[in-house]
């Protein structure tokens, strides 16, 4: 597996080297560019005062092309069962390695009469040949909801203001579209005649110890926009007369931050029973629903990439999979290379293993991937043998270009290697072209497998070209 020649630099967009001339110019500090942004109590609980001195920027060229390659994507694969097998949702459920429980979970959530709308967070890398899809989040689990938060602290610094202004930058307001999607999604729950909707935040009841600040940062946001949201585990959640409640107060939409993932036995199982029914029986919505993970699926990107499922697919959809896709597969003892040749998998992913990661279908956060490059050969063998027929794929390595960012002691510049992580929506709900927002995560590695904040990353924001001024907040 051949890889393009890496540039020296990323061909930072004209607006980012402006700006970074600009800092140079006006000897700003990278610690005064971020103050207000660590001093902002909702974005800090979520980062932790690990911010990057510089946002990123977007031409609108590059909005457009990236929105409408994850709106084509995201189409594609909520289209999958009936392309590739004949409606069968369970199909799917378990061709991507989903147990017998959670494959009858999502197809008693999946709803015909009301096709899956846009809400995702994609993990790009910029390559030397553009833009590239590792995964695309497609839930309404999704971190970095609240990074137009960042936006607004940043630009309280003059010299980004200033910048912004002259050049009538913008940024998305990535919760404002995710709460517009929701009611969108959930209109028959969230019409509560002038009473302000319950929506109950809702996690598992492992994972709410560590997230529960998390989530009273969203009820705050969500208090602004004139909704009652209660963070709670599943355990929290009771019924009575018909009707879900959480401390007392009936609800009206579950917007669930619990994954498939976590439903793993028959207990857990049980506890999500009345909230599945629930939704079932028209009491409550649930955003996003319970089937929209299948589609988020590491295991879905592969059946796009898959040589063997060209014919599913029109010309013009088969050129967005090979110019937006890296190559992807299940890990099986068969599979198809780049030139569309069958061949035996392991010592093909042997021979490449500098150029593959290996990844778990289901599991999230960077849990379980195995990058072939940092670890050698023996291990990675076994790690591939093990992996054989379970719910893994195998993806190509993308090598992200560095990209220049002021030096974190004011003196000079740095490179750093970035996770693109841009949210998606309906076009139609949140007006423009899908685009709603970008938070980026930069590690100083450039041999790093995972850009992720339990890695040691750093995070920032991002501006895009528009024709609307934008006013310091």
């Amino acid at each position: 597996m051949t890889q393009p020649p890496i540039a020296p630099h990323a061909p930072r967009s004209g607006l980012g080297a402006e700006y970074l001339d600009l800092l140079k110019r006006q000897g700003a500090a990278p610690a005064a560019l971020i103050e207000h942004v660590v001093a902002d109590d909702l974005v800090t609980v979520a980062y932790r005062g690990r911010f990057l001195a510089s946002p990123v920027f977007l031409s609108a060229a590059e909005r457009r092309a990236v929105a409408a390659d994850l709106l084509q994507i995201h189409r594609l694969l909520s289209e999958l069962p009936r392309r590739l097998f004949g409606g069968d949702i369970e199909g799917l459920a378990r061709g991507v390695g989903m147990t017998g429980t959670q494959a009858d979970i999502v197809r008693r959530a999946a709803t015909a009469d009301a096709p899956l709308m846009p809400l995702a967070r994609s993990d790009l890398y910029r390559g030397a040949d553009g833009f590239k899809l590792l995964e695309l989040n497609i839930t309404s689990a999704l971190g970095g909801f609240e990074n137009a938060g960042i936006n607004r602290a940043m630009l309280r610094h003059p010299v980004l203001a200033g910048f912004v202004a002259e050049r009538n930058l913008g940024y998305a307001d990535t919760f404002g579209g995710i709460v517009k999607t929701l009611y969108a999604e959930c209109a028959a729950h969230m019409d509560t005649d002038g009473r302000r909707p319950v929506v109950a935040l809702v996690d598992w009841p492992e994972s709410f110890v560590s997230y529960e600040p998390r989530l009273r940062v969203m009820a705050a946001l969500f208090d602004g926009m004139g909704i009652d949201a209660v963070p709670c585990h599943v355990g929290q959640i009771t019924e009575r007369g018909g009707r879900l409640e959480v401390a007392g107060r009936a609800i009206d939409v579950v917007y669930r931050f619990f994954l498939v993932e976590e439903i793993a036995t028959p207990a857990d199982a049980a506890a999500v029973e009345p909230l599945l029914r629930a939704f079932e029986e028209g009491g409550v919505g649930m955003f996003s629903r319970l089937d929209s993970e299948l589609y988020g699926n590491k295991g879905t990107l592969a059946m796009l990439s898959d040589e063997r499922h060209r014919s599913a697919f029109t010309a013009e959809e088969r050129a967005c999979i090979d110019r937006f896709l890296p190559w992807t597969r299940h890990v099986r003892a068969t599979t198809t290379d780049r030139a569309a040749q069958e061949v035996a998998l392991l010592p093909y992913a042997v021979e490449h293993r500098a150029d593959l990661i290996l990844k778990p279908t289901l599991l999230h956060g960077g849990s379980g991937i195995v990058p072939g490059w940092t670890v050698g050969p023996e291990e990675w063998r076994a790690r591939l043998t093990a992996a054989m027929d379970g719910p893994y794929v195998v993806q190509e390595r993308i090598r992200p270009i560095p990209e220049v960012f002021p030096a974190d002691d004011g003196d000079g510049t740095q490179d750093l290697f970035l996770n693109w992580g841009v949210f998606l929506t309906d076009p139609q709900v949140t007006g423009g072209d899908g685009y709603n927002g970008c938070l980026v995560r930069g590690s100083t590695d450039p041999e790093v497998g995972v850009v992720s904040m339990s890695g040691g990353a750093r995070v920032a924001c991002s501006f895009h070209e528009t024709g609307e001024a934008v006013e310091p907040s």
